[in-house]
């Protein structure tokens, strides 16, 4: 059994993973020798599976891990959980934004009697309009999904061992690591980091990933969308009323008659759009609730060194 686990989903990052290697060992032994690196080398299609094969070749506190396919980021992380052995248990990405110095801070802090320390990122290293982006997401998370999570918190944190033991058991297909552990409610607090620049170069996450995960996980964390569909509907039905006894008034009062095929029209589409936009949301939820009862594995394992 480790005292301190390190879980790193990695994706084509064969430019940055003998540094961060580097890097990892020389910070961790500053806080304790008994330590394990888990490397979840979720197919990029590069190199990083012969480098990460090489490591754990050299250094057996390394369990490497590669998947059959691409499953995605929170899958490697979860992938990293459920093989990691530590009392503490640390997640960061692959490209060293997240500062592996930074690791020892956040132990120490967590040794103050908090299950999970989250890193706060002082100065982000993004575009702005990939910071735009960002602020704008979570702000309509948040208000979606009722929680209250901190755009400059990332992945990067430390997690106790009763933290990660409860959080084996939560296997939804639709994941956010750091919505599961603010869910679960075990004391928290956070520290800040310094955020540094991608080793990799261009993000690998693309406009279109980014809204389909940000979309994946409204639905996933929130029945929010279903409520406000709801009202909306309430509030349509309550204006047509309104317009309805208007019509009638003006009609008998003023004698004047409503005319306008074109208008009638362009309502009925307006109004169908609507109905087949709700429709389509709801078949959404349908079709993540019948992907949850199929039960099939998270992810699946390819190739692994050094775990048992």
């Amino acid at each position: 059994m480790a005292h301190l686990s390190v879980v790193i989903p990695v994706y084509k990052a064969e430019k940055c993973l003998d540094e961060l290697h580097q890097r990892l060992t020389a910070s961790l032994r500053k806080v304790t020798r008994n330590y394990e690196i888990v490397l979840v080398e979720d197919r990029g299609g590069d190199k990083s599976w012969e480098i990460i094969s090489q490591l754990a070749h050299k250094d057996k506190r390394i369990k490497a891990i590669q998947f059959s396919r691409n499953f995605g980021q929170h899958s490697a992380i979860t992938a990293g959980i459920d093989h990691c052995d530590g009392d503490w248990v640390v997640i960061m990405d692959c490209d060293l934004q997240d500062r592996p110095e930074e690791i020892i801070r956040l132990y120490a802090k967590a040794q103050e009697g908090h299950e999970i320390v989250l890193a706060s990122r002082v100065h982000r290293q993004h575009s702005f309009f990939k910071l735009l982006a960002s602020w704008f997401f979570y702000k309509v998370f948040n208000y979606l999904s009722g929680m209250n999570y901190n755009g400059k918190v990332g992945n990067f944190s430390i997690a106790s061992r009763k933290v990660i033991d409860n959080l084996r058991q939560m296997r939804e297909r639709l994941r956010l690591y750091g919505g599961l552990i603010k869910w679960m409610g075990f004391p928290t607090t956070t520290i800040d980091v310094e955020h540094d620049k991608s080793h990799l170069g261009k993000t690998t996450y693309t406009w279109s990933k980014l809204f389909a995960l940000a979309f994946n996980i409204i639905v996933a964390f929130s029945d929010k969308p279903l409520r406000l569909m709801t009202q909306f509907g309430f509030i349509m039905s309550l204006g047509s009323f309104l317009l309805g006894l208007y019509i009638i008034f003006r009609k008998f009062y003023y004698g004047i008659s409503i005319v306008g095929w074109g208008s009638l029209i362009v309502s009925l589409y307006f109004i169908g759009g609507i109905i087949i936009g709700f429709l389509g949301l709801i078949g959404i939820y349908i079709g993540n609730t019948f992907d949850e009862t199929k039960k099939r594995p998270l992810y699946i394992i390819q190739y692994t060194h050094n775990v048992r």
